[in-house]
C-alpha cells in the first residue's frame, strides 16, 4: 500500500518554488491517487502533465498497481487553502454558515483576506428606523477560516 505522507512530501518538494500549491491529496485503499493543485495565476496543463510524469517515476519504484489523476481544483469546489481565498479576492463568493443547527447562505464580494479571517460585502435588505420598507444596504461579514461549512466561487452565467 502507498504511503500518503511520502507522496505528499514528493509533491511538496516538486512544487517548492513554482508558485503552485497542493490543495488535495487523496489515496484510497485501492491505490487510487487524486492530486489537485492551484496557484494565484491558474494552473497550466503542461505543468500538470510534468507533475504526473514525475509522480509516475516515483510511484513505479514503490508500487506497480495504482491509478493517478493530477489536475487543477474545480471552479465549483469549496476553498481549502488560504491561497484560494487570496486568488478570489474581489470576486463573488458563496459562504455557508451553520449556527445553532441553522444553515445560512451569504453571497457577496470577497473584500479582504488576512492571516486568520476573511470578509465579504453582501447586499442585504435591512429594516431602517422610521421607514416602512426595508432598504438594501451593503453589510460586511467577517469570519475565521474554520467557521463556514464551505466557501466557494459564486459562478454566474
Amino acid at each position: 500500500m502507498l504511503n500518503k505522507e511520502d507522496i505528499r512530501q514528493w509533491i511538496e518538494d516538486r512544487l517548492n518554488g513554482t508558485g503552485y500549491e497542493l490543495v488535495t491529496l487523496s489515496v484510497s485503499a485501492a491505490n487510487d491517487i487524486l492530486v489537485e493543485i492551484d496557484s494565484l495565476s491558474g494552473v497550466d496543463v503542461d505543468f500538470c502533465a510534468e507533475l504526473n510524469r514525475f509522480l509516475v517515476e516515483k510511484l513505479d519504484a514503490v508500487e506497480p498497481d495504482y491509478s493517478l489523476e493530477v489536475g487543477s481544483v474545480s471552479l465549483t469546489d469549496p476553498f481549502k487553502t488560504k491561497m484560494q481565498f487570496e486568488k478570489n479576492l474581489g470576486h463573488d463568493v458563496e459562504v455557508m454558515i451553520n449556527t445553532e443547527g441553522q444553515s445560512t447562505k451569504y453571497k457577496g464580494q470577497l473584500v479582504s483576506v488576512d492571516e486568520d479571517t476573511f470578509s465579504i460585502d453582501s447586499e442585504e435588505k435591512v429594516a431602517v428606523e422610521g421607514r416602512k420598507r426595508k432598504e438594501t444596504r451593503v453589510i460586511t461579514h467577517t469570519w475565521r477560516y474554520d467557521e463556514p461549512k464551505y466557501v466557494k466561487y459564486d459562478l454566474k452565467f
